[in-house]
């Protein structure tokens, strides 16, 4: 919690209104969670040692890893005191820092941080144009942190499998390539020869006329 617990009504109010146009400007890139007021929505990290920056931007992956933290700061809160009890925490967390502080403050908050070696990877101005809010970026570090991405090493079992999946299946077509023989050629079928048969020779006749005896003179 920030060593300012308490502000002006007025000042606490246009804080929070910052956090949650903020919120709706950010929507777009990131899954934003806020903390306004003394609230304690959106921890970074766990346990004591958590803190609750003014916005926590997460990806809008399912991992929803970290990308940056946001401080708003109002006229009040930009301090030395500010600066250690939560600057520089947050310049620690190994991903963006973002500092927004009125434009009337900025060379002290440069100052704050040149100071107290406190690496903040953007800060920007705001100030009220009527009921509408302008920022403006004013300063990046050329030291900005970025998240680590993970590194998925593929497992071993799987890369074998991989690699022998295709040899298999070519191995198979040629074994039964092999196993596959010719078909045998079938037999013609035996033509049974006909039994001729015997056909007996009939006595040829003999005329009338033959069989008639000459006559005797």
């Amino acid at each position: 919690m920030s060593p300012i617990l308490v502000r002006p009504v007025r000042e606490q109010l246009e804080h929070d209104r910052l956090i949650r146009l903020l919120q709706a400007k950010f929507r777009r890139k990131f899954e934003p969670g806020i903390n306004p007021g003394a609230e304690q929505n959106v921890p970074v990290g766990v346990g004591p040692t958590a803190i609750f920056p003014d916005l926590v931007l997460f990806s809008l992956e399912k991992g929803r890893r970290l990308q940056g933290v946001i401080e708003v700061e109002t006229g009040e809160s930009v301090n030395h005191l500010e600066a250690l009890a939560q600057w520089t925490h947050l310049s620690r967390l190994r991903v963006p820092f973002h500092l927004y502080v009125p434009s009337g403050m900025v060379d002290v908050a440069r100052r704050l941080a040149e100071d107290n070696q406190i690496v903040v990877s953007e800060i920007w101005s705001y100030h009220a144009v009527g009921d509408e809010v302008r920022f403006a970026l004013v300063h990046r570090s050329k030291e900005v942190p970025t998240p680590r991405a993970k590194v998925v090493k593929p497992a071993a079992p799987v890369a074998k499998a991989v690699v022998a999946t295709p040899v298999k299946a070519a191995a198979k077509p040629a074994a039964k390539a092999v196993a596959k023989k010719a078909p045998k050629a079938k037999p013609a079928p035996k033509v049974k020869a006909k039994a001729k048969v015997k056909v007996k020779a009939k006595p040829a006749k003999t005329s009338s006329k033959a069989k008639k005896k000459p006559k005797r003179k």
